[in-house]
């Protein structure tokens, strides 16, 4: 697991069925809140719907190219329609349900991905599912109480990328207590990333100053953070989730 990275780039052989539902079964294992399993995925295998799919991930290639293309859900809907049958009152239409239906969710994804890799596959997370939801949930007929959190690509990868980098250990782990970082601090832990040519090359190619320019003024600004955040609020009221 320490060896393993994103892929991107995926070979023309299929995924069995057999394959994805064992792995799925696995994934479906995965801890949830009160075994509620408050979540759902949507496989998607045909060509025409994933690239009805593509504009909502900014036409990243790997969902077009990818032998199969899953949305993890937040999903709340079947539990309350089950409630509802057996005389029941599901009090689930507010946002604490909500973040516990998101973690269920990520649970499931990482746990399928964990199986998938082991099995030889390769995966991507695609975090622009939460960017565009609006746009995902009328392609895919989500229901009420159904919010997509991430999507994820699979298949059996076309080579080996570099693995890119992680910050170390100690830039997350805290004992006891939260420790907050001093300047010096950040300056160590961010020293072996900034040192890296290909963030180097990051810097010159944008004509920015720093990495951490890179980061705030092109790839995630403030002015698309608010726009999104807005777009995943409206979402929530409309899903159900938020008053």
């Amino acid at each position: 697991m320490k060896n393993r990275r994103t892929i991107r780039r995926y070979t023309e052989q299929a995924i069995p069925e057999t394959l994805l539902n064992e792995l799925l079964e696995v994934a479906a294992r995965a801890s949830n809140t009160g075994n509620m399993q408050l979540y759902s995925v949507v496989v998607t295998r045909d060509k025409a719907m994933k690239e009805r799919l593509a504009p909502a991930h900014f036409n990243q290639p790997m969902i077009t190219t990818a032998p199969v293309v899953l949305t993890f859900c937040a999903d709340a809907n079947r539990f309350v329609k089950w409630a509802e049958q057996r005389k029941a009152v599901a009090g689930f239409d507010n946002f604490q349900t909500f973040i516990a239906s998101t973690i269920d969710a990520m649970l499931f994804a990482q746990s399928f991905c964990t199986a998938a890799e082991e099995k030889g596959l390769g995966i991507c997370y695609l975090g622009t599912t939460a960017y565009n939801a609006d746009q995902i949930i009328k392609i895919l007929s989500l229901p009420r109480l159904v919010v997509p959190i991430v999507t994820v690509t699979v298949g059996y990868p076309d080579g080996q990328p570099e693995q890119v980098e992680r910050l170390p250990l100690q830039a997350v782990v805290h004992h006891e207590t939260y420790a907050d970082y001093t300047p010096a601090i950040i300056d160590e832990l961010y020293r072996d990333k900034e040192a890296l040519e290909v963030n180097k090359q990051f810097v010159r190619e944008n004509q920015k100053e720093t990495l951490a320019q890179v980061f705030t003024d092109v790839r995630y600004t403030k002015a698309n953070n608010e726009h999104f955040s807005d777009v995943l609020l409206n979402v929530l009221k409309e899903q159900g989730f938020l008053k």
